[in-house]
């Protein structure tokens, strides 16, 4: 367990993803089976432990300190699970283990208790270990690490760690299960390949490049197709031998989410493409209205009628047992639009080609495309096969410039794990309200975009400026003579029903802070409602 904690530690401490890369090599490379394909299933979110919820945690901790202490700590630290291992009393002699258990042990403990033991086993696990092992302990429950390590990240230390491309290993991911055993040992050369069994697997998706300063001069128009670029999610629809699958672009299953695009993919083929809502052949739905029906495990009939799905077709992968990937584009194309012609035409369609003379035409186009719910356009290499992750030059995406805000902060909340010890989550608002009665509504909330810096600087100005307190949330000085204005960059904007202001915004983040304004001069809500209209 103990290796475990520090593996979690020093991914915590580690930036650079080359480095996070390394780290996890090396414990593969060093830790015995099942530990490392526990801490595998932990990392890529796959390791369940049904019978601890957070909410059964405080209330272990707090059987054993003050639950004023214990409410002041947390504030204090910001992160459940440390401020636990933390503050977690020390236990007797006569309930200290001799030895901390390894990471095997802890997860067959805490899968197989049930709802009512559960705590009991929990505070026995807790009493026996340290305090990094407490908290790799709880952070195995609540389920959330915060290391900054992906799936995509933990799949790629494994091709490095057995010396394989990522493609294989994404392609056989969900045909195993922790804690991978066999995928270690063909890894280390001790055993075949695990075969491709199961039915309806994940593709590795390809990915596109973002247009930079002068990428275009290099390239020739007559090489290039161009489409819009729709702003829902990716998705891959996968049927075979009646198994049928929705992916994100990550790999993770959200057929539960959308039952009714399921049931539709009457087919034998993978295709790539978008996932949006409303009715291909009326109206796109915004991606507010996609989120809907996001991250949900079940859909009720009322909101699968009030926001239907469909698929947005760009790209084929197979059809029956023919592997198209390696094709160019330009062959890959017309098959497409053939094997969409076949399926139901409320739930996929084909996503149209944008047909330019040059670049300065297509950037026009990009400024100005023919539908909201577009946010820039795609461009794809005629001779391009269909190529796993991102490789430079085939795809590139050049999205609409940003939408941009003076806002005025209001509010400020400490971060988690490194951010811990900073106000780095931030509300901010614009003016509303006739003249001389004029107040902030919040319209968003950031907690990226700005350096490390920048950051010290605003935790500064909040600390200086609080003039409320809510547990962990601080209000900050904020009216038509004092305020630091922030220049918010967003995506888009949707109406909600469920915010004051009325809009909500799509992707916000810091783009700059505007030391040089005052708070008075700070957009108004009638700014983003033009936007709307």
């Amino acid at each position: 367990m103990r290796r475990f904690a520090n593996l979690l530690d020093r991914l915590v401490l580690t930036p650079a993803r080359n480095g996070k890369l390394t780290l996890l090599v090396d414990y593969f490379r060093s830790v015995e089976d099942p530990d490392r394909g526990l801490a595998l299933a932990a990392i890529t979110g796959d390791l369940s432990i049904a019978a601890i919820k957070p909410a059964m945690l405080r209330t272990l901790v707090t059987e054993r300190i003050d639950p004023v202490l214990f409410g002041y700590s947390y504030d204090y630290v910001g992160d459940l699970a440390e401020t636990v291992s933390l503050v977690w009393p020390e236990p007797g002699p006569e309930r200290r283990a001799n030895r901390v258990p390894t990471l095997g042990e802890v997860v067959a403990k805490l899968q197989a208790a049930s709802r009512s033991d559960g705590p009991t086993v929990l505070s026995a696990l807790l009493d026996s270990a340290d305090i990094e092992s407490r908290y790799a302990i709880i952070k195995l429950v609540t389920g959330g690490l915060r290391i900054g390590v992906s799936a995509r990240l933990a799949k790629q230390a494994l091709a490095e760690f057995g010396q394989v491309d990522v493609a294989e290993i994404e392609e056989l991911w969900h045909g195993l299960m922790p804690p991978y055993e066999t995928l270690f040992a063909w890894l280390e050369g001790k055993a075949d390949k695990p075969e491709r069994t199961a039915k309806a697997m994940f593709r590795p998706v390809m990915l596109s490049t973002p247009v930079g300063d002068g990428d275009l001069e290099k390239l020739d128009p007559v090489d290039f197709a161009a489409e819009w670029k729709w702003d829902g999610i990716r998705v891959q629809a996968v049927s075979e031998g009646g198994v049928r699958r929705l992916y994100s672009r990550t790999g993770d299953d959200v057929s539960g989410a959308f039952p009714d695009l399921v049931d539709a993919m009457d087919f034998d083929g993978a295709l790539d493409g978008e996932l949006l809502v409303g009715n291909p052949a009326e109206a796109t739905g915004t991606f507010s209205d996609l989120q809907q029906r996001l991250n949900r495990k079940t859909v009720s009939p009322k909101i699968r009628d009030q926001f239907p799905a469909f698929m947005r077709c760009y790209d084929v992968l197979t059809i029956g047992e023919e592997d198209m990937r390696a094709l160019p584009f330009v062959e890959r194309r017309p098959r497409l639009e053939a094997f969409v012609g076949t399926l139901e035409p409320t739930r996929f369609d084909l996503s149209p080609l944008a047909p330019f003379a040059d670049w300065g035409a297509l950037d026009e186009m990009r400024k100005n495309p023919p539908h909201p719910v577009i946010e820039g356009v795609m461009l794809k290499r005629l001779d391009s096969p269909y190529l796993a992750g991102r490789p430079r030059g085939p795809w590139f995406k050049w999205k609409r410039d940003p939408h941009t805000v003076d806002a005025v902060l209001m509010y400020a909340q400490r971060g988690h794990g490194k951010r811990s010890s900073f106000y780095s989550d931030y509300t901010f608002g614009v003016w509303t309200g006739p003249e001389g009665a004029e107040e902030l509504v919040p319209v968003g909330k950031a907690y990226f975009g700005f350096t490390d810096e920048e950051l010290k600087q605003i935790d500064k100005y909040v600390r200086d400026n609080t003039i409320e307190r809510f547990g962990p949330v601080r209000s900050v000085r904020a009216d038509r003579k004092q305020g630091l204005v922030l220049e918010v960059a967003f995506e888009g904007l949707n109406r909600s029903t469920r915010h004051k202001s009325g809009v909500a915004m799509r992707f916000p983040r810091i783009s700059r802070l505007r030391w040089d304004k005052p708070p008075n001069e700070a957009d108004r809500i009638e700014t983003l409602q033009a936007l709307l209209d």
